[in-house]
């Protein structure tokens, strides 16, 4: 079990703990490595094999069918890392469990054979688990259990995400379409083993945070044995609810990296005024070049409309993030029409579609994070985030 530190580190940067910016750079790291991989598996799955930066040949049907499967298998796998953190290693532990394993999935995919591209997918899946929800709640312990801060300091650390989100797809995207696909895969690696070191350095900053909850301690070995309390299990209903409303948001935001993806090879005109045609996999930096852009923007309009008196709950957010990201299909339906009338789409349409899909999952993703290290019981915390990723992963599957 993974304690939650009883206050926060008393070493701060910018009125929020150290160890926050060490998280964010830990994932900054994991995400470009993620991202970037992800930006070439479904083009890397329908390259030809004929051709001069061969892949598999595949069919589009094909592709987003294993897309599906693989990235809600890199979700789900949270709930056994979860249960590892509760019950045997810790938070901390276990992220650096699952950064090792990453640090391999990604060095094996960069390797030119289809036996060592699933032996690498299977690493990833692994390594995923162990550290995406448990650096997750991590950041939730850095703070107080009423502290204002966290809900800013999730939004600083889903920056963070974001900022390897746009980086991996415009460089390991361009280096595998470009040159090599093994090539874009490789440079994901390296991010990973940045990722790595970082967290490994910043260990001094996590004290506090993400240790396993002993049954030798009698203060640890009370919070195990209590029951869950009639609130406290109200509070589980309230996220395990939630939880649909994640499938249903990333079952639409995750065409992104597959159908979004593939459209974009495929049906838009990506000449740019003449001068060069900007690779399909550059589009999926858009999404996270508008977070970055966008996310203390709405993080403070939260805050504003808050101290106006007019506090908005974690699952009115999440539902204005659903609405305003099925708008941005409105744009990719555009897209379709024109594509049909004319053989191709304006890249616009397309970057007004991710504008939405980003203020939609600016209304929702990080205000979840949040809202789980919120109402988690404690000695279930680590199970409960990877049970949120795992719903991420079941959307995934049906974006594929």
């Amino acid at each position: 079990m993974a304690v939650i530190a009883d206050k926060p580190e008393k070493e701060e940067l910018f009125g929020h703990p150290k160890g926050l910016y060490i998280l964010f750079f830990t994932e900054l790291w994991e995400r470009f490595s993620y991202y970037g991989m992800r930006a070439l598996f479904t083009l890397f799955l329908v390259a030809e094999t004929t051709s001069e930066n061969a892949g598999f040949g595949w069919t589009n049907d094909d592709a987003l069918a294993l897309y599906g499967w693989y990235t809600m298998l890199v979700y789900v796998s949270s709930i056994p890392g979860g249960w590892i953190a509760d019950r045997f290693l810790g938070q901390k532990k276990t992220v650096m469990l699952g950064g090792i394993l990453l640090c391999i999935g990604h060095t094996v995919l960069a390797l030119n054979s289809e036996v060592s591209f699933y032996i690498g997918c299977l690493f990833i899946i692994l390594g995923v688990g162990g550290l995406k929800p448990n650096i997750s709640s991590m950041v939730g312990g850095l703070y107080k259990p009423k502290d204002e801060r966290r809900d800013l300091g999730f939004y600083i650390f889903y920056m963070g995400i974001n900022i390897g989100g746009f980086l991996a797809p415009i460089l390991c995207g361009y280096i595998g379409e470009q040159i090599n696909w093994h090539y874009g895969f490789g440079l994901a690696a390296i991010g990973m083993f940045v990722g790595q070191i970082v967290y490994i350095w910043g260990q001094k900053y996590l004290k506090d945070v993400g240790n396993l909850i002993s049954k030798n301690n009698e203060k640890d070995r009370e919070i195990l044995n209590r029951p869950l309390t009639r609130i406290e299990k109200d509070r589980v209903k309230v996220l395990l609810i939630s939880f649909l409303l994640i499938i249903l948001f990333w079952a639409a935001f995750e065409q992104a990296g597959g159908l979004m993806n593939l459209y974009a090879k495929q049906k838009t005109d990506r000449d740019f005024f003449g001068l060069f045609t900007v690779p399909a996999s550059v589009f999926q930096s858009v999404n996270s070049f508008f977070i970055i852009i966008l996310a203390t923007a709405v993080g403070t309009f939260w805050l504003r409309w808050r101290k106006k008196g007019n506090e908005a709950s974690s699952l009115f957010k999440i539902a204005i993030g659903i609405i305003i990201m099925a708008l941005g299909f409105g744009f990719m339906s555009i897209a379709a029409k024109e594509a049909e009338a004319t053989g191709s789409s304006a890249m616009y349409w397309l970057i007004l579609a991710y504008l939405f899909h980003t203020i939609g999952e600016l209304c929702s993703s990080p205000v979840s994070l949040s809202f789980i290290t919120k109402l988690a019981p404690l000695k279930y915390a680590s199970v409960i985030m990877g049970l949120y990723w795992a719903a991420t992963g079941l959307g995934n599957k049906i974006a594929g």
